[in-house]
């Protein structure tokens, strides 16, 4: 079974307390969600693969190391993934965008598709699936799966705030999936909320309620 990372570093920490709060508007919540994930981001790609190659600086021939092998796609689950995606593309501004809708049924709480748009090299990509709140687990679950029958194999979950029932659905069916997330919280609530949490990340990504 592959690990769960939770990021403790005081930078990720420290943006986190700020987003967590309910003072924080729309658009300062928008940005420093994007600044962890562009954060997170260094952890959950510290073992792409380097190649050395040959160079030529001012002064003199040296050699340096380029990434290799694969290439990276990341796909954010509608519509709070959205918020994470510029944050990683900062850092890595070739990765392909893939992009999968899924809404939780308030009733059931189970996810229910509503767009799959994926790279069509999907299959030879490693895939970082972006959903800023793993609560019940039921819609990263799907989503990965979704990647999954497009042929990805290598595939990470990034997410800010996670519960133990999420993590542990994903887990139990995706154990060879690594999970990266910036706080495990205490529990859900009786209408499948996170908390303490943050409340709905997408309502305060994008200023609607």
């Amino acid at each position: 079974m592959k690990e769960l990372h939770i990021m403790n570093h005081p930078l990720i920490q420290h943006k986190l307390s700020i987003i967590r709060s309910k003072e924080t508007g729309s658009k300062e919540f928008r940005e420093i969600v994007g600044e962890i994930a562009m954060l997170m981001c260094y952890e959950a790609t510290r073992d792409l693969p380097l190649e050395t190659i040959e160079i030529e600086t001012p002064v003199s021939k040296a050699t340096a190391s380029v990434l290799a092998g694969k290439k990276l796609a990341v796909v954010p689950i509608l519509r709070a993934g959205l918020g994470m995606v510029d944050g990683i593309l900062n850092l890595i501004p070739a990765a392909k965008v893939g992009h999968i809708g899924l809404y939780r049924d308030h009733e059931t709480l189970e996810p229910v598709e509503y767009y799959c748009k994926l790279p069509r090299d999907i299959g030879e990509r490693d895939v970082i699936v972006l959903d800023p709140m793993l609560a019940t687990g039921g819609s990263a679950s799907a989503a990965i799966q979704f990647v999954k029958n497009y042929g990805a194999r290598n595939i990470k979950l990034m997410c800010i705030v996670a519960a133990p029932q999420g993590v542990e659905k994903v887990r139990n069916d995706h154990p060879d999936v690594e999970v990266f997330c910036a706080a495990l919280d205490e529990k859900l609530n009786e209408h499948g909320y996170i908390v303490p949490g943050l409340g709905d990340a997408g309502d305060r990504i994008f200023g609607t309620k």
